[in-house]
């Protein structure tokens, strides 16, 4: 084994984190972060800087607060979903509440998950993220996660001046449709390299038994900015 060999991170989560501080990612924004299980696994694997968590759910919003009040550098935002206007929108909420969308759910994730159905359709706030109250001036190169079930493109529509401030994102692709009208993975991956953005870590998602099929797959991309890693950490 070549010398320091083993200190070069192999799980998936500890190299997204090593790649905050390549790029010089100053805060971290949590789009549809359920019961704050992401922030949870960025601190576990080092990260320790200001995640702003963002869950449209009341219910599953009331945990995401308790879950943070611990954490000095872990906000959390009013209970809204994102989206490309400000408003409201009915988002509908699954028994399985990680699976909640403001898509509804295609015959094929029906039918492979019926422990996912929806048990009713709730109305919301809606909001652009550029007019999110609560990212602060200071964060000036921000690392956008999209947990958003399928809503990930009306999410990106909304980010407007921000994207200036982004300089890397994760979002969840789909390999194969769960909602209607999301967008397939080449879409995905197309928008972001039009943006100036590359691929650098991919993270598994959703596998599927019964398919025998990956389903989603978490993209992780970075801005290219004509030099090396680290530029302004």
């Amino acid at each position: 084994m070549p010398v320091g060999a083993c200190r070069k991170p192999k799980e998936p989560y500890a190299q997204l984190v090593r790649t905050f501080g390549l790029f010089g990612v100053d805060a971290v924004i949590d789009v549809g972060a359920n019961r704050g299980q992401y922030a949870r696994r960025l601190r576990r694997y080092g990260y320790r800087g200001p995640i702003l968590s963002i869950e449209p759910l009341p219910d599953v919003h009331a945990r995401l607060v308790r879950e943070a009040a611990h954490d000095p550098a872990w906000f959390v935002a009013p209970a809204t979903a994102l989206g490309a206007r400000s408003g409201t929108a009915e988002i509908e909420v699954s028994a399985e509440r990680d699976m909640s969308s403001l898509l509804p759910q295609t015959p094929l994730l029906r039918g492979i998950s019926p422990s996912s159905h929806i048990e009713r359709r709730l109305p919301v706030p809606l909001c652009r993220l550029d007019e999110l109250e609560g990212i602060r001036p200071e964060w000036q190169r921000l690392f956008l996660k999209l947990d958003v079930q399928g809503y990930e493109m009306q999410v990106l529509e909304g980010v407007g001046g921000l994207w200036s401030r982004i300089v890397g994102l994760q979002i969840e692709m789909a390999l194969v449709r769960l909602y209607q009208g999301e967008p397939e993975f080449r879409e995905t991956v197309a928008l972001l390299e039009a943006r100036g953005f590359a691929l650098h870590l991919l993270i598994p998602g959703y596998f599927e038994p019964k398919l025998g099929r990956q389903l989603q797959v978490d993209g992780v991309f970075y801005r290219q900015e004509g030099g090396t890693p680290g530029k302004g950490a």
